[in-house]
This record gives structure tokens, C-alpha cells and sequence, in this order.
């Protein structure tokens, strides 16, 4: 008597692609703007020489089981600009398998690119493992925003792993790891972890111009922390009650450290 049959994984598998170039005309082409499945992109009214590119969800993802990805090289001297249309929910799916999101971002010499998505969300009973890893020139600038939402409004939240990985001129900026809700190691929401905060997130700026200039050390309100990075770079993280004071927090340092 046989077992039953194996029953495929469930969940999608998707892969949104933008290549940015130089246009010769002082501003940036796109020869690459792929989008599948819920990832799709969209150009948009840039600033100056940049390119602007809306990721828009077509659909309800990440679900348990989804793996996507989302891929950006930029060329010297090309200026890109990334922003998402709406909030990333991560739910929970049929099989209890965890879903995946990566990022997956190349500066070459000169390069520009900023990556302000909106929030993401960690719905009860959801398991997502975020991961984005960055590559730099030595002279490429990046902007870089991550905010991180902790249950809809009066829900507990999924479990959410999410990792940042910054690698400049071939060598480690910054790797760091944070783990959230239920399933994460002790102490999570402790005192000395998110002390009861719902909200958080952090800006990361990689700019040559540091090395001349580098941001101090500071203290941004009572749960917010300006910290310098060799690099040269600054990583301003925040914990907030709720999203919109997250967001406040980390647009107030934009506009201190950033562009």
C-alpha cells in the first residue's frame, strides 16, 4: 500500500526587474521595467535627472508560501527612484508555510537611488522573512527606508524576520537582523526590545560627502537614534506607537541626512 501522493507547495512566485541607465540627454532611461504576477511597475513623474518607478500590488501578497522579488541594477551615473503605491500586508496562507520578500538593489560609480517603500505589515497568524541586500560602488549615494508595522490596528502580529544586508566598494557597511512577534527569540517586545511599540523602522544614507562631513552620534526624541556608520554613512533607527509617528520620525531625518 502506497502513501498518499505529495501535495505541491502552495504559493506564487514572483520577480519585478528595472534596469536604470544613463539617457545622454542628462537624465535616466529604463531599458528594463518588468513586473509579475503582484508585482507591478510603473513609471512615474521623476525629479530632475531621476527615473521614478511605483511598485503597485496587483493583488493580495505576500501570502504563506509566496516568494517575491524585486531586483533593481543601476548604471554610473543613472538616478532611480523606488517608492511602492500602497502598504505590504503580509497574511497568512493555507499551508503555514512562511512567505519570502526579497530586495535585491546595485549601485554601479556614481549611481543614485533612493528606496522609500511604504510600510510593511505583519497580520496575525502571516510568517514573512524580509530579506534586501544592497551593493555599492564606491561613489554611488543611496537613500534607503524601512518601516515595519507591528498587527492591523488592535490585532497581535505574525511573525516577522527581516534582515538588511549593505555590502560598499566590495566590502561589509552594515548586516544586521531583526525578529518580531510570535516565534521570536524572548524579549522582543521587552524593555529592551520594542518595549511595547507597535512601529518601527530606520533610514539608512550612504553618501561620499560623509567622509568630509560625517553626521555625530545623536538622540532623535525618546526612542529614536542617530548612529554613524564607517563607510561612510548614517542609519537612523525609530520605534514608534503607531505608523504615522514612525513616519514622522524618519522624515524628519531625511531631511537632516538625506536628499
Amino acid at each position: 500500500m502506497t502513501g498518499a501522493p505529495a501535495v505541491p507547495a502552495l504559493g506564487l512566485r514572483a520577480t519585478a526587474r528595472i534596469g536604470a541607465v544613463r539617457d545622454g540627454r542628462g537624465g535616466t532611461a529604463l531599458p528594463l521595467l518588468a513586473g509579475e504576477g503582484p508585482l507591478a511597475l510603473r513609471r512615474v513623474r521623476g525629479v530632475a535627472a531621476e527615473a521614478e518607478v511605483m511598485l503597485v500590488g496587483a493583488m493580495s501578497a505576500p501570502l504563506g508560501g509566496d516568494h517575491l522579488t524585486v531586483e533593481a541594477s543601476v548604471g554610473p551615473g543613472a538616478r532611480l527612484g523606488l517608492r511602492s503605491a500602497a502598504a505590504t500586508l503580509a497574511l497568512p496562507g493555507r499551508g503555514g508555510e512562511p512567505a519570502r520578500y526579497d530586495v535585491r538593489l546595485t549601485l554601479a560609480e556614481e549611481a543614485r537611488v533612493r528606496w522609500l517603500p511604504e510600510p510593511l505589515v505583519s497580520v496575525r497568524g502571516s510568517d514573512l522573512r524580509v530579506t534586501t541586500r544592497v551593493e555599492l560602488a564606491s561613489t554611488a549615494r543611496l537613500l534607503l527606508r524601512e518601516e515595519q508595522v507591528l498587527g492591523r490596528s488592535g490585532e497581535v502580529p505574525g511573525l516577522l524576520r527581516s534582515r538588511l544586508t549593505v555590502d560598499r566598494a566590495g566590502r561589509p557597511l552594515l548586516d544586521q537582523e531583526v525578529a518580531c512577534g510570535p516565534g521570536a527569540p524572548g524579549g522582543w517586545d521587552g524593555p529592551a526590545g520594542l518595549a511595547g511599540h507597535r512601529a518601527l523602522g530606520q533610514l539608512l544614507v550612504v553618501d561620499p560627502g560623509f567622509e568630509q562631513t560625517p553626521p555625530a552620534a545623536a538622540v532623535l526624541g525618546e526612542f529614536a537614534v542617530v548612529t554613524p556608520l564607517p563607510g561612510p554613512a548614517v542609519l537612523v533607527t525609530a520605534l514608534a506607537p503607531d505608523a504615522l509617528r514612525l513616519r514622522e520620525l524618519l522624515d524628519a531625518a531625511r531631511v537632516t541626512y538625506g536628499w
